[in-house]
């Protein structure tokens, strides 16, 4: 892995607080910014496949005209977060 420099000016109260944590985790204040600054690229990047996928998906229900009725959906969740066994919703035909 190729290495480029980068300088941050940072607010004199956030790099006290940086230097805390890292020293908490023992870290040095780099390492510990440097793995923060990449666990927050990666999931800036999920969310963004995130969205991607969710237009895809919303194309495609556009296109078919099929989907899922809001109170199924949830019924179905909050059986599952409640430990319940659920049968997964029906797709319906929302538009003709």
């Amino acid at each position: 892995m190729s290495l480029t420099a980068t300088s941050l000016k940072l607010p004199k109260v956030l790099k006290t607080r940086i230097t805390r944590l890292a020293k908490r985790a023992g870290e040095s204040p780099h390492a510990f910014m440097l793995r923060l600054l990449e666990e927050q690229v990666q999931a800036a990047e999920r969310f963004e496949q995130f969205l991607a996928a969710a237009r895809q998906a919303d194309q495609r229900m556009q296109k078919s005209g099929m989907g899922y009725a809001a109170q199924d959906v949830h019924g179905y969740l909050e059986a599952k977060v409640a430990g319940r066994q659920a049968a997964r919703p029906k797709p319906v035909q929302w538009r003709r």
